[in-house]
């Protein structure tokens, strides 16, 4: 659900209204090692990044996972930067929500993302 609601966080702030036209990209990066380990990067002219590692760890065994961390930001409507960090692993997803001068994050926002 935590997923989802980060999901609908990006998809609400890449849906503000630009010419898509205007966009450039400015980096795009992809490592794919096979299946025990990936990155990948990407960053947009609107300000706009996702940054993302992941790693098998243990495997061959029951307890087999992929171990992920990144980050992604975008510019809101508001002007404001907002970065979300995270680690997702066998402990579930587990965001740090950063933002630049000029707004606040509500509470209850900030608590639905953290549990």
């Amino acid at each position: 659900m935590k997923v989802f609601v980060v999901l609908a966080i990006i998809a609400v702030a890449a849906a503000a209204p630009q010419n898509p036209q205007d966009v450039q990209i400015l980096r795009y990066e992809s490592n794919n090692a096979g299946l025990d380990a990936y990155n990948f990067a990407w960053e947009l002219s609107d300000g706009s990044l996702h940054e993302e590692q992941g790693q098998l760890k243990n495997q061959g065994t029951e307890n087999e996972g992929i171990a992920v961390q990144g980050r992604y930001a975008w510019v809101g409507p508001d002007g404001v930067n907002y970065i979300i960090t995270y680690i997702a692993d066998e402990n579930g997803f587990q965001p740090t929500i950063q933002q630049g001068p000029g707004g606040a994050i509500p509470s209850a926002v900030v608590a639905s993302l953290l549990g």
